[in-house]
């Protein structure tokens, strides 16, 4: 393992590494398929760069988080490391360019999203690579246990099949003991080793409370503790009230959620961690692949439907070591909320038929028809015209996607793409004043290859860039260009969409597996009632409930959590008690000096000094200095 410290110094200038990363990367070299479980902010980038440096050929990292490409790409190559991403971000002839340094062997790391692996075009691409290693980032997302499975993760199976001497690794920072033995199975782990960093963060201190008017408790929160924090809610409209109300009442906030647009996402993100900002307001799309070392508190509004969740988002705070806190916020109506959610995601059956059915009309499949096709869905517009409650479609379509009759997937922002439609001859002579107009479609045409012949994808962020230009002009040029008929713009857009995996049934046909709603439901209402001990537990440490839950046994209680702090409290108010009433009895009789008290009561020393003191000031006793001795005041005993 020499080479491995002296590339981590070469690279990193980092002299050791930390607790089980040597031990992840001694695994990876020997040839060993490993999953390693590091808590958030544990270093597993590390775990693959050093030996991906230490072997011929190009790593594979496929990760659902694009930001975390992007940094990683260029943390490598401010190294003089080449590696590259693909994301729909990027234009053709980038995607083109990234695959060919791959292919020719100019790439140490490929990254790139799950759902590149549906892509045959990029698996014939990716069989002509000389592929190290596969690093499968997020593994808990292959489980269908865990609390945040994504279909997509399954196609990794593929790069599996083409790969079978490759060995993997996996990495996570939260999984429980059926998820990792999920994780082993669906990456078809062969010879393998498991390394598992323990899951308590000595530095949180985890805080539960009781209150009624959460968002009020939420600034007096924010008031008191200084420093960069994250609030948890489970609603987008809450985003944005929360986060108003904390720059009228002068804390400096912004909202985050998963309706956003990429350009909004990333400057709330970079103003949140450069600290021009100090607070974010967020949904749960915020946080994956987020490195800000220095958030002193995460507060969670809305409780978390599993430990898992709470976990994950829990640590984001304090990843510099220094002292963090993490507070939920829990009402007596929780408890209602967390079973209710339970029933929302699991609707009946026969509402889930009905919803494949109704689907199939809005879409305007034919019966035995759709296979294999994808269709734009307007999910709202289906809820609101059918009049069916948002969340449980919502969740209904989830499970017609684990039973395997369709695939939903939510909300892909799609590229925006043009077609020129004037002549050559014609771009020459535009009819317009505004400069922008001219220069944006000049370089479009030097930028991009075919637009005269199909439609083709562009990005305005790359133009924007080029130009130095912001994103409203490239937008509002184009669209001029688009009412001149110059070319057809096509603006990007979020949407969902709905691809049938099989040939669309009668709803009676429809049947729904043990292993897709019972088998399901069960598991999930058991992480419903580990978080629900949770918040309601007033005896049992905080941390130890987590450690517990992820299967790690710790026998000495955190002593920082709400509930150690209230029994030291406790704990402390009775031993002051029964030394008070020792101290109390010892001068019924007589006066004593202290050395007589101290030998007399079986309490520590320091404990008895400070009893004394707090009965002298309470006037309960009195102390005669001439004789060194104390005695209870108005007592009728004399010396």
């Amino acid at each position: 393992m020499d080479g491995a410290h002296d590339i981590l110094y070469e690279y990193w200038k980092y002299k050791e590494f930390r607790p089980l990363q040597e031990d992840i990367i001694s695994s990876v070299i020997e040839g060993y398929d490993t999953l390693g479980l590091l808590p958030t902010g544990g270093g597993k980038s590390l775990t693959f760069q050093v030996p991906t440096l230490m072997m011929e050929g190009l790593t594979l990292v496929i990760t659902p988080i694009v930001s975390l490409m992007k940094d990683q790409v260029d943390g490598l190559i401010s190294k003089g490391i080449k590696a590259t991403y693909l994301h729909s971000g990027l234009t053709m002839a980038e995607m083109r360019q990234a695959l060919d340094k791959c292919l020719y062997g100019n790439c140490k790391f490929l990254y790139i999203s799950p759902e590149r692996l549906k892509a045959q075009s990029f698996l014939d691409k990716l069989r002509l690579m000389k592929i190290c290693l596969i690093v499968v980032d997020e593994a808990h997302c292959i489980s269908q246990w865990g609390y945040d499975f994504r279909p997509s993760y399954l196609g990794i199976s593929k790069v599996r099949e083409i790969f079978p001497n490759v060995n993997i690794l996996a990495l996570t920072a939260s999984a429980t003991s059926e998820v990792v033995n999920d994780i082993i199975k669906e990456l078809s782990f062969n010879k393998y080793k498991v390394y598992s960093k323990s899951f308590a963060r000595k530095n949180l201190s985890y805080i539960v409370r009781h209150c009624e008017d959460k968002i009020g408790q939420t600034f007096k929160i924010l008031q008191s503790v200084a420093g960069s924090g994250i609030v948890y809610v489970r609603s987008r409209r809450k985003t944005h009230e929360i986060s108003d109300e904390l720059n009228r009442i002068g804390i400096p906030a912004t909202y985050y959620h998963a309706g956003l647009s990429s350009e909004e996402k990333r400057d709330k993100q970079d103003k949140w961690k450069n600290d021009e900002i100090r607070i974010i307001v967020a949904t749960n799309a915020f946080g994956m692949g987020i490195d800000k070392p220095n958030v002193r508190i995460v507060i969670h509004i809305d409780i978390p439907s599993s430990l898992e969740e709470y976990y994950q988002e829990a640590g984001r705070a304090g990843r510099d070591g220094n002292g963090s806190y993490v507070v939920l916020l829990i009402s007596k109506t929780d408890k209602n909320t967390l079973h209710r959610r339970l029933n929302e995601m699991f609707p009946p059956k026969d509402f889930i038929k009905t919803i494949y059915e109704y689907l199939g009309n809005f879409l305007n499949v034919p019966l035995e028809g759709g296979y294999n096709k994808t269709y734009d869905f307007n999910f709202n517009l289906f809820c609101r015209q059918n009049k069916f409650p948002i969340t449980a479609t919502f969740n209904a379509l989830k499970i017609l996607t684990q039973a395997s009759y369709i695939e939903f997937i939510e909300e892909i922002e799609t590229q925006s793409r043009i077609l020129i439609l004037a002549k050559k001859e014609e771009l020459y002579s535009i009819p317009t004043d505004n400069k922008d107009v001219d220069i944006v479609l000049q370089t479009l045409l030097r930028t991009y290859t075919g637009l005269f012949s199909d439609y083709t994808f562009i990005n305005e962020d790359v133009l924007a860039y080029r130009l130095n230009m912001n994103a409203e002009k490239i937008y509002s040029s184009l669209i001029e260009l688009n009412r001149m008929h110059i070319l057809h713009y096509v603006p990007r857009k979020r949407t969902p969409y709905i691809i049938y995996t099989t040939s669309r049934e009668l709803p009676k046909h429809v049947q729904i597996p043990q292993s897709c709603y019972e088998v399901r439901k069960d598991r999930v209402a058991r992480r419903i009632q580990a978080i629900e001990d949770y918040a309601y537990s007033e005896t049992s440490c905080r941390e130890n409930m987590i450690l517990e839950y992820f299967g790690e046994q710790n026998n000495k209680v955190c002593g920082k959590c709400d509930v150690c702090i209230t029994n030291k409290h406790h704990a402390s108010a009775t031993l002051y008690k029964n030394i008070e009433e020792g101290i109390l009895y010892t001068l019924t009789y007589s006066p004593r000096n202290i050395n007589y008290i101290i030998d007399t009561l079986s309490f520590p020393k320091k404990d008895i000094i400070t009893t004394l003191r707090k009965l002298l000031n309470n006037d309960k006793i009195i102390l005669d200095q001439e004789c060194d001795t104390y005695s209870i005041k108005n007592s009728k005993i004399t010396k």
